[in-house]
């Protein structure tokens, strides 16, 4: 029996339909929505050690103002009016938690959205959040998008987006699949299993979950461990905020987040204005607004005696 491993699955592509034009314009609004992001959340006076939970405190915020930043390009992804009677809807219970559709009593659904936000500085460093869904639950011209967001100051400000991730949601669901039987290295049953008779836009009621024949460690669907965003971390983690590359922004909270002694906590600060200096990029960084970030940190910290 031959050990070759499989290719890897290749993307269903939506094909042509009356509707391709409208699900290419929907990629472009969402890869333009942070020009058009708009909020009036503002947030201030967050602890340094528990800024990495802003996600589980404005997750769902964001995203409905991602939903309601999308309804609000129509002239982007609709230009020639001929979806006036559909919109996008959040369900946050449903899969796709995100519909374009038209109201009524049995929705008329054209294409549909996964929505996750991603806050840059979560501790983990990368998106943490779980991918279950079964392919046969989607549509080809159905889409995963992970929009990246921070406080515009780092520890206070509005909520700000970046460039969103966007993948096919079947593509997504097949190479994780993929992933967890040919390329993680484990040496126990990669079996899964796939719930019968699933088709697009399930109700809320419904099985849809592949499930792992063995998941000791609770990995399955843990969709930026599969390697598929790999590329677009590494992106991300490059951006500036404040003249600051996030991935420093990340190493540097660290500190405070692991609550470290007096000594560490000091070290973080030095090594952060160390980092600064160092980077050899085309953009100087804002070293006032910097200052001002990490004297607020300071004080935060209890260390600005």
């Amino acid at each position: 029996m031959s050990d070759a491993i499989p290719a890897p699955p290749e993307k269903t592509e939506p094909g042509n339909s009356v509707h391709s034009k409208l699900f290419n314009d929907v990629r472009e609004a969402i890869i333009s929505l942070p020009a058009y992001f708009r909020t009036e959340t503002f947030i201030s006076g967050v602890a340094a050690t528990d800024i990495h939970t802003l996600n589980t405190v404005l997750g769902a915020t964001i995203e409905d103002q991602v939903v309601q930043t999308l309804n609000s390009m129509r002239l982007v992804w609709d230009p020639n009016e001929e979806y006036a009677l559909y919109s996008f809807v959040r369900q946050s219970q449903t899969f796709p938690d995100v519909r374009l559709q038209k109201a009524g009593e049995s929705p008329d659904v054209l294409m549909g959205i996964e929505l996750k936000g991603w806050y840059l500085l979560a501790k983990e460093g990368e998106p943490s959040f779980r991918y279950q869904v079964t392919p046969a639950a989607c549509n080809p011209q159905d889409l995963i998008v992970v929009v990246p967001w921070v406080l515009s100051q780092v520890i206070s400000g509005k909520p700000q987006a970046f460039t969103p991730y966007i993948e096919s949601a079947r593509y997504a669901a097949e190479y994780r699949n993929y992933h967890w039987q040919f390329i993680r290295n484990s040496r126990s049953d990669k079996g899964i299993s796939a719930p019968e008779s699933v088709k697009p836009y399930p109700h809320k009621a419904d099985e849809i979950a592949d499930r792992p024949a063995s998941d000791q460690g609770g990995n399955f669907g843990r969709f930026a461990r599969t390697g598929i965003m790999d590329t677009y971390l590494g992106e991300m983690r490059k951006l500036q905020l404040c003249g600051v590359r996030i991935e420093y922004w990340l190493s540097f909270l660290r500190a405070f987040q692991d609550q470290k002694s007096e000594d560490a906590v000091r070290s973080a600060l030095e090594r952060l204005a160390g980092q600064v200096s160092d980077d050899d990029t085309e953009t100087p960084p804002s070293h006032a607004s910097v200052l001002a970030i990490v004297d607020e940190l300071r004080r935060l910290a209890g260390l600005d005696g």
